[in-house]
């Protein structure tokens, strides 16, 4: 006499079928749902969206990835006057200052960035950082010496990382860090990995602009992925994707118009001020902090540079958008990393 499944099986043929039954039954998968998680953080509205078999397990996952994603606003944000980087720019110049690993980290792949873009992303642009942001609230541009006196505290050669000591010595006066353009795709590259750690690999994270992928969704090839950059009612196409990040960068939500022109809080290193040429750019890459760096130096370089940062490591595609036909300036060809 065989048993299965904890019940015996006779000649007769109703015990058989309960047996069978049973084990179907045993066996079945548990279809996995979708949740959805939100917070507001880094100024804008960040999301976890997985699919799960427990909404309780999927929110304490949920719940360590946003906790991996403050601490990288606590750690990096400019408006914290107590944050690890707000304070880098109360330490003495040319002395090694040790950094916490997560803000060393972020520092190195900013300066990274900035050297295989010319500059185009700059992560030493605070100062011009503050006086956007009281150009965009008086609606009035700064005079010229006081924009002369920000630039001099400008530019990503002015700083060194030690990777043995984990330090940074700032090698000009003044100098502060503003790593907007960088921070929420490195905060989604951590968040991500909390979720997949935790066994949720189809997972999608949205922070803003920056949007992160894991593996898609049961049963299909991807994430719809809509990319929206001068009306915020219509998006310019949906995309499909898994296993990237996407970056949109413009001006469609923070810009301010002065005597008709429309300068965008995307600045640009060479002139100090906010760009006036109506640009978005959408970069498909690898990872979050590489997309969204490559997104804000893209709409700063113009046709020449967008050519060449296509071809740099971990891009897979960039696309620019220009507004009614402008012309874009033209800018030096960033070098390869």
């Amino acid at each position: 006499m065989m048993k299965e499944q904890g019940f015996q099986l006779r000649n007769s043929t109703m015990p058989i079928r309960v047996s069978f039954l049973s084990l179907l039954l045993s066996t079945a998968v548990v279809a996995a749902e979708k949740f959805t998680f939100e917070r507001p953080l880094m100024g804008t509205r960040f999301s976890v969206v997985c699919y799960a078999e427990d909404r309780s397990a999927a929110a304490k996952a949920a719940k360590a990835a946003f906790a991996r994603g403050e601490e990288v606003n606590q750690v990096a944000s400019d408006y914290l006057p107590d944050s690890e980087l707000s304070q880098l720019g109360k330490k003495p110049t040319d002395t090694p200052v040790a950094l916490s690993p997560l803000l060393y980290d972020l520092l190195d792949h900013s300066r990274k960035f900035a050297e295989a873009t010319n500059g185009a992303f700059d992560p030493t642009l605070g100062p011009l950082t503050k006086l956007w942001r009281t150009t965009r609230d008086s609606a009035r541009l700064p005079d010229a010496e006081t924009l002369r006196l920000a630039k001099e505290s400008v530019g990503w050669q002015h700083f060194t990382l030690d990777p043995q000591t984990r330090s940074i010595t700032l090698l000009k006066k003044n100098m502060s860090f503003d790593l907007g353009g960088i921070a929420k795709g490195y905060a989604a590259d951590l968040m991500l990995e909390a979720m997949i750690a935790a066994g949720f690999s189809r997972t999608m994270i949205t922070a803003g602009g920056d949007i992160r992928l894991g593996d898609a969704p049961p049963d299909r090839e991807g994430w719809n992925v809509a990319v929206q950059t001068f009306d915020p009612a219509q998006p310019d196409e949906i995309l499909t994707l898994a296993n990237c990040a996407v970056s949109t960068s413009g001006d469609l939500h923070q810009s301010v118009k002065i005597e008709g022109v429309t300068y965008s809080h995307i600045l640009d290193p060479a002139t100090g001020l906010g760009l006036t040429h109506r640009i978005a750019v959408t970069v498909i890459a690898d990872q979050g902090k590489r997309s969204d760096a490559l997104a804000t130096a893209a709409c700063v370089l113009g046709n020449a540079g967008i050519s060449s940062l296509k071809k740099l490591p971990g891009v897979r595609e960039l696309t620019p958008r220009v507004l009614q036909n402008e012309p874009l300036p033209l800018r030096s060809h960033p070098s390869n990393p």
